[in-house]
């Protein structure tokens, strides 16, 4: 049997004395957490094990004897070492014994009782791994991913002996709180024998978080309660809330700011993280948007803002009136049906004409309007680039407008010519059913469908260029508010405490270990060292990506083009799955 003893690498120099530890059976493993030397009284030892083993709830006892550089002669040392296991009676028993200042290594394991199957002795062989206890403390395991070839239930063997190393270690810090200052009657080494490592900064905001936290959390939940009111349920308010993003924006950034400052303690390493991520994405949007309110009040760019704000409108207004002239004549040497063509090109420019009137009504308060989208900077980044995404949807409102007209001529002329060829088929839709059934038609019934699928035939044309022009102008401007979008969910969603884990501690996320061969002889024991593979950044992002408040649209490419040539509304205001009057 090969038996594998985790030994830190804080302690391959000290003093003699007894390996603290845990046994882990289902392994073969024995995790060594620290060497408690001489003298010491045994009662007070077992007294330290016991009250480690109910804070932890980890079973650590006495594995065995470290022996640094022995100075008695064998006798003797065999002697003492048989005294201490009679002492501290654990199976199998440990003897590690290292030459001072040379690399030469001996481990021994001994069985009191008799194994069942009954072997020859020397037959256990013993294989030494050495690991950075500071850094597995603090790393957490990754499982790591499952193979196509590998069922969702398998897991390799050695991840679970993996696991138990990483949990007995991180279980047991309070082993760790000792350090050789302590006037205790038990000294030990481990890896905060120099000392515990401690922050008087940190000490003084871990005080001062709680009342604050309780604060804030107060004034949080007060907030809520006031969004939550019958007032803002109503249907103009309801509505601006459900379609604005900035609304959306300030929605998520409340539910960022409860989570932060509750006084709730994270149950687990997961919920520590998302709330470390949130802290800081939070803090990155702030900053952000600090810089872009300092960027904007200084040398009067808004007034700049707001003088070129107007000249561009009319300018696009311009542009769009010229384009519809284009159409009421001969686009692209195409004949189209005149009077159609006249009726809906009169009809858009006089949309255009109030829309221009529309915004010269709206210029002497453009530049109060910029001041105060300025100021929504200091709520981050994101709520101002959310009501920048607003404020393009209310000056291409007329765009959506045209749009809307459009999609709805042309889709109506697509079902119509749809119904009206089945009609010439013998077949019609059954709504009850949901299908296409026979049917039998007279010969006025043939003669209006004829007369009609003529029309429309004739008319899709037009029709159809005036819908291809408005949703190619559409799809411009849902692709600017889009990469808006992309950017607000990117700062929303970024784990950057995580990536700055990543980036300056990769022992933190680790992803699996590797083994290093330090001493490979015959007649000694193999040693290697344990080293932690960092998470890749990939998984990191994966793993640890916060929610978004979901502004991304969730229709596919596919979805996408069937709506564009059947005249589907895409990204309406109002959702097919909404209620409607």
């Amino acid at each position: 049997m090969v038996l594998k003893a985790f030994f830190p690498t804080c302690c391959v120099s000290v003093d003699s004395g007894l390996l603290v530890g845990r046994w882990v059976p289902e392994h073969s493993s024995a995790v060594v957490l620290a060497v408690l030397h001489f003298p010491f009284i045994p009662i007070q030892v077992k007294q330290l094990l016991a009250q480690v083993r109910q804070a932890s709830q980890v079973g650590v006892a006495v594995l065995g004897t470290w022996c640094h550089c022995p100075q008695e002669p064998e006798e003797s040392l065999g002697r003492f070492l048989e005294g201490l296991g009679a002492v501290f009676p654990h199976e199998p028993w440990l003897q590690l014994c290292r030459e001072r200042g040379g690399t030469f290594w001996s481990c021994e394991v001994t069985h009191r009782q008799a194994p069942a199957a009954p072997s020859a002795p020397g037959e256990d062989q013993v294989m030494l791994i050495f690991y950075d206890q500071r850094q597995v403390l603090l790393s957490q395991l990754h499982p790591p991913t499952v193979l196509p070839d590998r069922q969702a239930g398998a897991t390799p063997a050695s991840t679970g002996g993996l696991a138990a190393v990483f949990d007995t270690v991180a279980r047991s810090e309070v082993l760790f709180r000792s350090d050789r200052f302590d006037e205790g009657p038990v000294r030990l080494s481990h890896w905060q024998s120099e000392g515990v490592e401690a922050s008087i900064l940190a000490e003084l905001a871990r005080r001062a978080s709680g009342p604050v936290c309780l604060l804030l959390a107060s004034l949080l939940s007060l907030v809520s309660a006031v969004s939550a009111c019958r007032v803002f349920r109503l249907w103009p308010l309801s509505f601006l809330g459900s379609k604005l993003s900035t609304c959306e924006q300030l929605r998520h950034r409340l539910e960022h700011l409860t989570l932060i400052f509750s006084t709730r303690k994270a149950e687990n390493s997961a919920q520590l993280m998302r709330k470390a991520n949130t802290v800081a994405s939070v803090l990155l949007d702030v900053a952000l948007g600090l810089m872009l309110l300092s960027w904007l009040h200084g040398r009067s760019r808004i007034g700049h803002l707001a003088d070129a704000l107007v000249p561009v409108a009319d300018h696009v207004a311009e542009e769009l009136q010229h384009l519809l002239q284009w159409l009421m004549g001969a686009p692209a040497g195409l004949k189209m049906n005149r009077a159609l063509d006249q009726v809906l090109g009169r009809f858009f420019l006089y949309h255009i004409h109030l829309w221009i009137s529309y915004i010269h009504l709206m210029s002497p308060f453009v530049e109060h309007i910029l001041w105060h989208v300025g100021l929504s900077a200091c709520l981050g980044l994101t709520v101002a680039l959310s009501l920048l995404s607003d404020i393009i949807a209310l000056l291409t409102f007329h765009i959506y407008c045209f749009y809307v007209y459009g999609a709805r001529l042309y889709c109506l002329k697509i079902h119509g010519l749809s119904s009206l060829w089945r009609l010439f088929r013998g077949k019609k839709w059954n709504v009850l059913r949901q299908r296409v059934d026979s049917c039998s038609y007279d010969l006025d019934q043939l003669f209006i469908g004829t007369l009609l699928f003529t029309i429309l035939l004739f008319l899709l044309p037009t029709t159809a260029l005036y819908y291809l022009v408005f949703t190619l102008l559409r799809l411009l401007v849902v692709a600017v508010q889009g990469l808006i979008h992309l950017l607000v969910d990117l700062i929303n969603s970024l784990p950057l405490y995580s990536l700055g884990l990543r980036l300056c501690r990769p022992y933190r996320l680790a992803a699996g270990v590797k083994f290093c061969v330090l001493q490979h002889e015959a007649g000694r024991p193999l040693r290697l060292l344990m080293q932690i593979n960092p998470l890749p950044y990939s998984r990191v992002m994966h793993t640890y990506r916060l929610p978004s408040c979901g502004c991304h649209p969730k229709d596919s490419w596919g979805a996408l083009c069937r709506k564009l040539f059947f005249g589907e509304l895409i990204y309406p205001w109002r959702q097919r799955g909404d209620k409607q009057d």
